[in-house]
């Protein structure tokens, strides 16, 4: 068995908003002179991470946010995780931790190493369009509109407040500018050019299983700490060899519950409340699964249509291409399919857990 797995997502969004910093975000494609949406990796991993723990009643490691104070200003510096494999998304989402200058008490504990870093065994792609004719951005104007509202107000929050010269106006200056100028006030709020998301889009995920529950524990470039391995050896992890030389394997029993989490969380994942606004189902209309990404990407693709004059594109799940696939009942609306079914999904997880499961993390040198 090949030590890596690929997986392709179909997804269809209706008017939705994938991020909110400064509307939808997208990007110009070359090719076909559009503007199209996008969701970044970092999003999807960060969201599918969110899955991930929710399914394992885990919460997030804790991080040190660093700052500094220099000349009387207080600036950021990188925040420290604490590389700490015990934690599920430390373990699947890696870490870097360099300390630029060590303290005494740094120097005192000779134990810890400077430069911790762990490369994620897990890689996102952005979830961007299948093809750059089969999504588009759109905008609108929208009003945050109260004037349908009866005029209420406390001392905390003013029905409506004018600045000027850095003071509020109190109710009688602004009566009396009001007077002076012709105009009047309103509690309605423009705001134009806000940007949504329609179409078909993918995401693709690669998974290093030689790596997924394997910390390096080699002399010159190490993951973790001295002290963090013997903790580890504590807790359970088996030392073992892989591709890359010593590490520490996670315990079986810890592997099976992270496993059927993953499948879960990879496909079944949405981004999250605080990124997104303006709700859309996302269903998910088509999922490959191969060793090989060649594959994948001929299991889900487009096809440009040659009878016409204006570029036209298709979707398509092709079962013939290599790849494991498995389409739900949605993905007929948007192109001709002959083996949709109900439980797609579920046989999708199943799938991914049958691949995780077969490799065998304490024995890869007898694998290779």
């Amino acid at each position: 068995m090949k030590p890596y797995i690929y997986l392709r997502v179909l997804r269809h969004a209706d008017h939705t908003v994938f991020c909110v910093e400064d509307g939808q975000k997208t990007y110009f494609d070359p090719i076909f002179n559009v503007l199209v949406p996008f969701s970044s990796g970092q999003q999807v991993k960060r969201s599918i991470m969110e899955n991930l723990l929710e399914n394992l009643g885990e919460k997030m490691a804790p991080v040190t946010f660093n700052y500094e104070i220099k000349n009387g200003k207080i600036g950021t510096k990188e925040p420290w995780s604490p590389c700490d494999p015990s934690y599920t998304d430390q373990l699947l989402g890696g870490w870097m931790k360099a300390k630029a200058e060590k303290s005494k008490k740094d120097e005192e504990n000779t134990d810890e190493n400077n430069v911790l870093k762990r490369r994620s065994p897990i890689s996102f792609s952005a979830m961007r369009p299948i093809h750059p004719l089969l999504a588009r951005v759109h905008k609108e104007n929208i009003t945050f509109d109260r004037s349908d509202c009866p005029e209420t107000e406390s001392d905390s929050m003013p029905a409506v407040r004018v600045r000027q010269g850095g003071k509020d106006l109190s109710a009688d200056e602004i009566e009396k500018f009001l007077n002076t100028n012709d105009r009047t006030l309103t509690r309605r709020t423009w705001i134009p050019e806000i940007k949504s998301a329609s179409g078909l889009f993918v995401y693709d995920i690669a998974i290093d299983l030689r790596r997924l529950f394997c910390v390096s524990i080699g002399t010159y470039e190490p993951e973790i700490s001295r002290s963090k391995i013997e903790k580890l050896k504590t807790d359970g992890w088996k030392e073992t060899s892989n591709a890359f030389g010593k590490c520490l394997v996670l315990p079986k029993e810890k592997r099976d519950k992270i496993i059927t989490a993953l499948a879960n969380a990879v496909i079944d994942w949405r981004i999250t409340s605080n990124q997104s606004r303006t709700f859309s189902i996302m269903e998910t209309l088509a999922v490959a699964i191969s060793d090989n990404a060649n594959t994948i990407a001929g299991a889900i693709r487009a096809k440009l249509a040659d009878d016409s004059d204006t570029p036209k594109a298709k979707p398509i799940a092709d079962s013939k291409a290599g790849a494991d696939l498995f389409v739900t009942l949605p993905c007929a609306g948007y192109m001709i399919t002959e083996n949709e079914s109900y439980d797609a999904l579920e046989k999708a997880k199943q799938k991914l857990i049958e691949m995780m499961n077969s490799f065998d993390y304490e024995n890869q040198e007898a694998q290779s």
